[in-house]
């Protein structure tokens, strides 16, 4: 059974990119490759993706001023020089 599911999971791609290239024809005998292997598409699966189930939910980042900008770094000066005395 392992070989049929990887078969029409090729089958499936193979399907998708007829599909996308507009190839009708290849679309129909890919199909009937997909039946012959026992595959039939869930319903939602026709129909594309889907929207937003939910509506968005606020973060606590939301609302918020943006952060400071830190300074840049201080180069360190240079040594004192050596004492001639």
């Amino acid at each position: 059974m392992a070989s049929n599911d990887n078969m029409v999971a090729a089958l499936l791609r193979e399907r998708a990119v007829y599909e996308s290239r507009g190839k009708t024809d290849r679309v129909q005998q890919v199909d009937e490759q997909l039946e012959h292997y026992g595959y039939t598409p869930e319903p939602d699966e026709t129909d594309g993706p889907q929207g937003r189930t939910a509506t968005p939910q606020q973060t606590a980042d939301q609302g918020k001023p943006p952060a400071k900008k830190t300074a840049a770094k201080k180069t360190a000066a240079a040594p004192p020089a050596p004492s001639t005395e």
